[in-house]
């Protein structure tokens, strides 16, 4: 298996629990991967292997109290290296070095002993994991105390890129949330900015009504006091034609009726001086009386009555003249108040003009204004829903990919398994093999046993001519070496194509994309092993040969020595001379004939093997 998916399936044992020890901490419990001893074995070769990449050269693993333990030791041991524990406060004897931390749930001591780390040790700190961060960098100064360095802090928690992706969206989604509030926030800010200014203008409406009302019931109220002004001064003029008419008809003079007129008008213009001017128009209207008295004094008695008349009718109608006098200088005193009120009312409706003008121009600005924001807040709004349908979409690709990542990984290990089990096959193929290598080598030996006893009888039979012999059976046992050589090389070849196949494995763990090629270099390899089975079959019938072979040479040697019996006894029955004349035909006898077809089947095993 490759380091990758070693530690993926480190991952999948290591369970989270989210608010512990405290709300907020998601804590990785470590301990399911101690309860499977293939995991921890692949945990602590993970761990090892990443040690040694980083720092080849670490001479002391320090393990931090208390789960640090579980690792540090185990890791310390695999390098060949020594292990120094820290600890909690008060749990260490001896002169101590202490350094006070701080964590998010709380405050802790660690301790280390003065002597546990020399000058100049290179230090890895090993502890069981990393959950908030706060134990490994306050427990690195503790070794650096001592003039030590270290280089690296490593945790059995091997970091997820998946993990971290996902937070990273999460964070950005919890942001967008936090602007979609931000923006309801502001959209119901300006909904109640809205409303207020349309609490505003409807005050505003209200009083602009009210001023409205007012204005028309002042214009209807000074509609009706002209109306009654043109009525008063209709029925003065009709007093005044009246006044003419009775004139006339009584014969007064046009001058007294034009000194009337003048006294009328002078009253009309003096409207403020009302007690002068009825002084004025009564001397003046006793004067015409009395001018028509002395003018009318001299005409006869008859006209006394009609005169009497006149001058009653006359009397009425000064008295009426009075009475309209009177009437008009109210009416004019009322209609010089109306007038001011007027002016004001004018005043007030210009003011009113003013303000309804400047109260028209900022509804104009507030409702440019509010169009405004509306815009902007239906761009804003626009913006954040495409942002977050965007990031909708990229979550529903993501979860896409997560789930293709997590099929292909599926197969992958589907793959990784049937690999394993070829692995397996595989060895126990090897192992198969290596005990028919030994059931080999322990034939051979018993072959040498039996030429070396076969050699030892025919030594202690055999004379020089059997010494002759010896020295083909030196020669077979040479060759025999020749076959350990031999041997030793398809030993060693053997070993060579176990280590290839060992290299094989090892590239079939790294290399997952070239499966298919080592699959058919295991099949070539399957193949090479038939061969070395069929050459291992030869190997042992060539043996058999051998042994056939050298039981064939052993009854021979046997019917030598008979025969060497035969002729000793012969010589000693027989005179010297004739032992001397047939010593030759004994020496003349050449043992390599009978040797030959020995040497010729070591040669054929030579060329088998």
């Amino acid at each position: 298996m490759t380091t990758e998916e070693k530690i993926a399936k480190i991952k999948q044992c290591i369970t989270g629990h989210p608010d512990f020890p405290k709300p907020g901490i998601l804590f990785r419990d470590i301990f399911p991967v101690l309860r499977d001893a293939s995991v921890f074995k692949m945990l602590i070769d993970v761990l090892v292997d990443h040690v040694k990449s980083k720092t080849p050269n670490v001479e002391i693993i320090v393990g931090l109290d208390s789960r640090g333990f579980l690792f540090g030791p185990i890791i310390a041991q695999e390098l060949g290296i020594s292990f120094v524990p820290v600890r909690k406060a008060g749990k260490l004897p001896g002169e101590i070095f202490q350094v006070t931390y701080s964590l998010e749930y709380g405050q802790d001591k660690f301790e280390i002993q003065k002597d546990s780390i020399k000058p100049g040790a290179k230090v890895v700190i090993v502890d069981d994991l990393l959950a908030t961060g706060g134990i490994p960098p306050p427990a690195s100064p503790a070794p650096s105390r001592e003039g030590s360095h270290t280089p690296m802090s490593q945790m059995s928690n091997i970091e997820n890129d998946w993990d971290d992706r996902d937070e990273i969206r999460t964070r950005e989604l919890e942001e967008a949330r936090a602007r979609a509030t931000q923006m309801e926030k502001t959209m119901r800010w300006w909904s109640d900015c809205t409303s207020n200014w349309r609490e505003k203008w409807s005050k505003v409406r209200n009083e602009r009504n009210k001023a409205r009302e007012e204005n028309r019931q002042l214009r209807t109220k000074l509609e009706a006091m002209a109306k009654e002004c043109t009525a008063s001064k209709r029925q003065s003029e009709e007093l005044k034609v009246k006044n003419v008419e009775l004139q006339k008809k009584l014969g007064i003079n046009v001058d007294v009726a034009a000194e009337d007129k003048v006294t009328v008008n002078d009253v009309d213009k003096k409207s403020d001086s009302t007690a002068v001017n009825k002084s004025e128009s009564e001397s003046n209207k006793a004067s015409p009386v009395s001018d028509v008295r002395r003018k009318s004094h001299p005409k006869s008695e008859d006209d006394s009555d009609d005169f009497e008349l006149a001058e009653e009718k006359t009397n009425l109608a000064g008295l009426k003249l009075d009475e309209a006098q009177k009437t008009l200088i109210a009416e004019r005193g009322e209609k010089s108040v109306l007038m001011k009120t007027i002016e004001k009312l004018q005043l007030e409706l210009n003011s009113q003009k003013t303000k309804y003008d400047d109260l028209k121009q900022s509804k104009q600005e507030a409702l440019l204004e509010i169009t405004k924001l509306k815009e902007s807040n239906k761009d804003e709004l626009s913006r954040v829903t495409v942002e977050l349908e965007d990031e909708a979409v990229n979550r529903s690709n993501m979860e896409k990919k997560l789930a293709e990542l997590r099929r292909e990984l599926e197969r992958l290990q589907r793959e990784n398994a049937e690999e394993y089990g070829k692995r397996e096959r595989l060895e126990t193929d090897k192992f198969s093999l290596e005990r028919e290598n030994k059931k080999i080598r322990i034939q051979i030996e018993d072959l040498k046993e039996q030429i070396d006893r076969k050699s030892q009888q025919t030594s202690a039979m055999a004379n020089s001519d059997v010494k002759s012999l010896q020295t083909d059976l030196s020669a077979s046992n040479k060759e025999l070496n020749d076959l350990k050589v031999a041997y030793t090389r398809l030993k060693k070849t053997l070993q060579e194509k176990n280590t290839e196949l060992d290299h094989s494995k090892r590239r079939a763990e790294q290399y997952e994309a070239d499966v298919k090629k080592l699959r058919v270099r295991i099949e070539e390899l399957k193949k090479d092993l038939a061969n070395a089975e069929d050459e291992a079959d030869a190997q042992g019938n060539s043996l058999r040969k051998q042994q056939r072979e050298n039981d064939d040479l052993q009854e021979q040697l046997e019917n030598l020595q008979v025969q060497l019996n035969h002729a000793q006894n012969r010589l000693q029955r027989s005179n010297p001379s004739t032992v001397k004349s047939r010593t030759p035909s004994v020496k003349s006898f050449d043992p390599n004939e009978l040797g030959e077809d020995p040497d010729s089947d070591d040669s054929d095993l030579d060329i088998e093997t």
